[in-house]
């Protein structure tokens, strides 16, 4: 593993170049997205906002995770290079993406739908990062023939584990294709960004199984819980979409919307 590039006097950290070119991909499906909808909003914008949110969101949801260590050692947790939660870069890039959404008239849900797709990506391509960083993300020991050592990691191990980052990226990959393929017909407003939480978050869910993180609640890790409510979050959004279903081209052209009929 690769956790730094070095260039003469130059070190890059391998886990930031992955995150940019996560950002960069996220941007590129956001904006073909945009352009498919007839949606006249700058994806690069868009997506430079959300990531920083996302970064800092990730960042605090580590450190308050670990409030004896942000006591006793506060610029050194918040300044580490490593320790990101996933379920706190959620959070800050949604709250982030439905404030553009209403900047850009297109509504809080309308921007949450259009950003799932990039959003799967994004995340897929960012743990490449992880990988190549051995940053303690990857899982338990295994003597599968895939199974990977991180001598150099920044959470270096000799034992050959499972490589889990692989498996998130395969399956936000399979997500983001899933959840383009349901944006090329109106749904309705919060349908695409349930399923998205629904989905990401059973992969997470089932993902922490062979992960390495410690057991907290009832034998899960503080990432299974997260992954809970996103799935009960996502339930519940889809369930209200179907009973409100307003689709981003009525907001667009201001049509009247008729309710739908349950069954």
């Amino acid at each position: 593993m690769y956790p730094f590039i070095h260039i003469g006097h130059f070190e890059i950290g391998t886990f930031g170049l992955m995150l940019w070119l996560a950002a960069v991909s996220g941007c590129w499906v956001l904006y073909k997205n945009f352009q498919r909808k007839g949606v006249k909003a700058d994806a690069i914008n868009v997506t430079a906002l959300a990531t920083v949110a996302g970064i800092v969101g990730a960042k605090l949801w580590h450190v308050f995770e670990s409030p004896h260590l942000l006591m006793q050692i506060p610029m050194q947790l918040l300044l580490d290079r490593a320790g990101f939660a996933w379920f706190g870069g959620l959070v800050g890039a949604i709250l982030v993406l439905m404030w553009q959404g209403r900047v850009a008239k297109i509504g809080a849900l309308g921007m949450l739908d259009l950003a799932a797709p990039a959003a799967a990506i994004g995340y897929g391509v960012g743990r490449l990062g992880c990988l190549l960083s051995g940053d303690g993300d990857y899982g338990t020991p295994t003597s599968l023939p895939w199974g990977v050592s991180f001598p150099n990691g920044l959470v270096p191990t000799m034992q050959r584990v499972h490589p889990t980052p692989v498996y998130e990226l395969i399956a936000a990959f399979l997500i983001a294709a899933y959840l383009w393929q349901r944006g090329r017909v109106d749904k309705p407003l919060g349908q695409i960004t349930g399923e998205y939480l629904i989905w990401s978050g059973l992969a997470r869910f089932l993902v922490e199984f062979i992960r390495i993180n410690p057991r907290i609640y009832f034998g899960m890790s503080n990432a299974q819980i997260a992954s809970i409510g996103s799935m009960v979050a996502g339930a519940v959004l889809v369930a209200w979409a179907q009973r409100h279903p307003r689709t981003q081209a009525q907001i667009r052209s201001r049509k009247p919307v008729a309710r739908a009929v349950s069954g």
